[in-house]
Order: structure tokens, then sequence, then C-alpha cells
């Protein structure tokens, strides 16, 4: 007889990350009941408390199944930090944002998510911002 290894369940990180990518923020069970979101994007804060006010926000960002053209994942006490630089077609147009998460969480739910984001680039803007890579004086 064989023994079957059990698979392990994915985590409230995993689980946020694989919804992004999928587009699947309704089905996202991730956040604590009360968890708080703290975001900062171009120009603007905002803060809502609840997985519904998470979920609303979210939706928007994240309504385009898109992969990771960059992913950084580091483990802090009581959470993780997530970079990444996200690539999706919106449209019929690609596009990027570039996010930086401070998730904490306790037991399996993220309870909280402090969020930078860099804005929504379309292609024309990353080709311009392609063309201008190391051309900047420091």
């Amino acid at each position: 007889m064989s023994a079957v290894a059990a698979t392990p369940t994915p985590g409230p990180v995993d689980r946020f990350l694989d919804a992004v990518l999928a587009a699947s923020i309704d089905d996202c069970d991730a956040w604590a009941p009360d968890a708080r979101l703290d975001a900062t994007v171009p120009n603007w804060r905002f803060q809502v408390r609840g997985t519904e006010a998470i979920r609303a926000r979210y939706r928007g960002w994240f309504a385009d199944p898109g992969e990771f053209a960059e992913l950084r994942r580091h483990p802090v006490p009581g959470g993780e930090v997530v970079t990444y630089l996200l690539a999706w077609r919106e449209h019929g147009v690609p596009h990027t944002a570039h996010h930086q998460h401070l998730l904490e969480v306790e037991g399996d739910r993220i309870v909280a998510d402090t969020v930078f984001c860099g804005g929504r680039w379309p292609a024309s803007l990353m080709a311009e911002m392609e063309a201008a890579r190391g051309t900047v004086d420091a």
C-alpha cells in the first residue's frame, strides 16, 4: 500500500495572487471579514474595510486575466511583501501595472493590505518608458 501525500492548501497570499491572475476577485476568500486596504495610487490615497469593500476596489483593478511579468515575494513577520509587474490585455490593448503589497496575515486570512500602485500603463506609455530606459541622468 502506498501513502498519498496531502496536497497543501494554498495560503491566503497565494489565493489572492491566483485571483489577480484569473480575474476572479469575486471568488477569492483570502480576506478576513474586517480586513483593511490602505492604497496609494497616482495622486491619491484611500482606505476601505471589509471583504466586500476590498473586492469592489480590486474588481476594477483586476478585471482581466493576466500574468506576472515580474514577481517577488518576501516573507516578513506576520505576513509577506509582494512586488509584481502585472501584464494583461484590456480591450485588445496590452497594459501593465507595478504594485507592491504589504500583506498582514492572521491564520488563513489577510487582515491588512497596504498597497502602492504606480498606475495602469497602456502599450503606448510602456513603449515610451522603454525608450527612456537608461537615458535618465542620475
